[in-house]
């Protein structure tokens, strides 16, 4: 099977999208004194911190396997999603004090026309990357460009509100709606960083693949129950882009090695067509031998 191909281009995408976004948004908080739109520049600030990890884990991840990890190091995806979890959880924190600061001193808003209009064009950015990355990860299985883009489309809606809640200030005159909206934009942050690291803990621990792809591995294997042969202990696990499944195949005892090999050679090939950058482990046993049955558990049963 050959190597995956590398995704850092579209990390350096994001990475790009960011520091456009920041300047951007700094300049539409710097024309209007919106906390609100403060907020938002803050946040592209934590768009820029977590794509700089997760380029350093993508680099990381698609090392090879070595003598001291077998398996590869998939896993680092999730470290940088966690990472960028735990940065939404300090800009949500920073966006909050400011918002009660600035509820406790009103100030009235500048510019807003302007500073509105250069907010809506980092927020159009924001979502043309956002669409790239969502594609590119869905095909490639990647934890790290789903995450970004699931980030970075939080970030376009909490934009849009930002957007329409200062346009509210200046249609009304209430100025605590400014901070008002800032408290929420933070509220939404801080639970966007909480899917994400507990996304990430899921993956370090070792989760299973997902029920649909799953089912397919089943529906794959049914056929060949049907002509008599057996399968147990189907374990699968994700590391980030890898795919890991190990299960044990049942033969008649009277099967030679030769017919045993060419039939679990068979099912590895069909199963890597299912799982796009996956390894899959297969463990002959004889069907009439009591002893097969006593590893269908991760912990085997002892015998005498």
């Amino acid at each position: 099977m050959s190597a995956a191909p590398s995704l850092k281009k579209y990390v350096w995408l994001s990475i790009a999208a960011a520091v456009a976004t920041i300047g951007l948004k700094g300049a539409a908080w710097a024309l209007t004194g919106s906390v609100g739109l403060l907020s938002d520049a803050l946040e592209s600030f934590v768009n820029l911190a977590g794509a700089l990890m997760a380029l350093w884990m993508m680099w990381l991840s698609e090392q090879p396997a070595d003598a001291d990890h077998a398996w590869g190091h998939g896993k680092a995806e999730y470290f940088s999603s966690a990472f960028e979890g735990f940065l939404i959880f300090l800009a949500a924190v920073s966006i909050a004090v400011s918002a009660v600061l600035r509820l406790m001193n009103p100030k009235a808003l500048e510019a807003v026309a302007i500073g509105l209009g250069v907010s809506v064009a980092a927020s159009v950015i924001n979502f043309a990357v956002a669409r790239v990355l969502a594609k590119v990860g869905k095909e490639h299985h990647s934890v790290i460009l789903e995450a970004d883009a699931h980030h970075l489309m939080t970030d376009v809606w909490t934009s849009v509100g930002v957007i329409v809640g200062v346009g509210l200030v200046v249609l009304t005159g209430w100025l605590w709606l400014d901070p008002v909206l800032a408290l929420l934009v933070a509220a939404n942050i801080l639970f966007t960083g909480w899917k994400l690291m507990k996304r990430s803990a899921s993956g370090l621990m070792d989760s299973a693949l997902p029920q649909e792809m799953v089912a397919k591995v089943e529906a794959l294997l049914e056929p060949y129950r049907k002509q008599g042969l057996g399968f147990h202990a189907l374990r699968t696990r994700q590391a980030g882009s890898r795919a890991f499944v190990t299960l044990h195949v049942l033969v008649p005892g009277s099967w030679t090695v030769k017919e045993g090999h060419d039939l679990v050679e068979r099912i590895e090939v069909e199963m890597l067509a299912l799982l796009p950058n996956g390894h899959v482990t297969t463990h002959l046993e004889p069907l009439e031998d009591p002893v097969s049955m006593l590893d269908e558990g991760l912990d085997r049963r002892p015998h005498a």
